[in-house]
């Protein structure tokens, strides 16, 4: 039987030490850490959909949007938003691209977890620095970016209304037959320079804050949750906030490949068409989905790892 692993803080960060394996009966941990991640991606994805769906239609305020107009530009609120897919699409358009959603982020907090696991247990030490835990963060949240581009694509496509996909796989298709690879991986380079910081800096406000906090508060049943809780708040709004502008530029360059083929096209749009605010477009959604999505698969981890033995 291999040794507890420790828990995993928040579904984002890990504070434990390294597991020796002894049992090669056992599953190994690293399997164990993409079981646990993927089920815990797959409640809080489900939960929070509607709050990324309506981040992307403010990040694309031209489609399906009824609201002010403030110096001849378009000027959507989050409630103006979601009241119009209520009203257009039903309660149920809240949860458009859920099967994209679900695709992406169900094995990409898997394989988050999995490799973050690895390569701490790889560097084989119990708490982390502040430059460790922003490295450990970036390479593991790369890893799974690059794999999973392609339905990050497709999803953020479902969701903006633009395209009339029908089917996750139909998408996939026409997208490689009108564009091919390129298509497929395009907004590569804000997703990882939104994705790798996010996840760095999420961990190093993680693990700095839990740091400052007095173990006996960790230890104590009564406190430990709240703590937890209250780190991942303060690393999730730090993290979306900084990194809401690459969000943007993700978004406008894979609803419209042609008009932005690179990062610089659409930094420049949104500076001309918005001002700097344009590239907050979304936050107050978004950090409200990284925050909460952090809390709920922290939650759920905890109890799965319960479970499998993984701690």
């Amino acid at each position: 039987m291999s040794q507890p692993s420790g828990a995993y803080a928040n579904g984002w960060a890990i504070d434990t030490p390294p597991v020796d394996l002894k049992s090669d009966n056992d599953y190994h941990p690293v399997f164990k850490a993409f079981l646990a991640g993927s089920f815990s991606g797959t409640f809080s994805t489900i939960l929070f959909q509607p709050l990324d769906l309506v981040k992307t239609r403010l990040q694309n305020p031209s489609q399906h949007v009824v609201a002010a107009t403030i110096n001849s530009r378009i000027q959507p609120g989050m409630i103006s938003i979601f009241m119009n897919i209520v009203r257009q699409e039903h309660i149920v358009g809240l949860w458009k691209g859920m099967v994209p959603s679900i695709a992406r982020c169900v094995p990409g907090v898997g394989l988050y977890f999995s490799s973050l696991h690895w390569l701490k247990t790889k560097l084989g030490k119990t708490n982390l620095t502040a430059l460790e835990a922003i490295t450990l963060g970036v390479a593991a949240r790369t890893m799974s970016g690059v794999a999973l581009i392609p339905i990050t694509v497709i999803k953020t496509r479902y969701e903006s209304g633009v395209y009339k996909y029908t089917s996750l796989s139909g998408a996939l298709r026409d997208t490689y037959r009108a564009e091919g690879l390129r298509g497929l991986s395009c907004g590569l380079g804000p997703t990882l320079a939104r994705d790798a910081p996010f996840s760095g800096l999420y961990l190093m406000f993680y693990t700095q804050t839990k740091q400052a906090v007095p173990q006996e508060w960790l230890q104590a049943p009564a406190t430990s949750n709240m703590i937890h809780f209250s780190c991942g708040v303060v690393a999730g709004i730090a993290a979306s906030l900084a990194t809401n502008p690459a969000d943007v530029l993700k978004t406008k360059m894979q609803l419209y490949p042609e008009k932005f083929p690179n990062m610089l096209t659409a930094l420049i749009y949104v500076h001309q068409t918005y001002g700097i605010q344009g590239y907050f477009k979304g936050a107050v959604p978004r950090m409200l989905r990284r925050t909460l999505m952090a809390a709920m698969a922290w939650t759920v981890f905890e109890e799965i790892t319960k479970t499998i033995g993984l701690k």
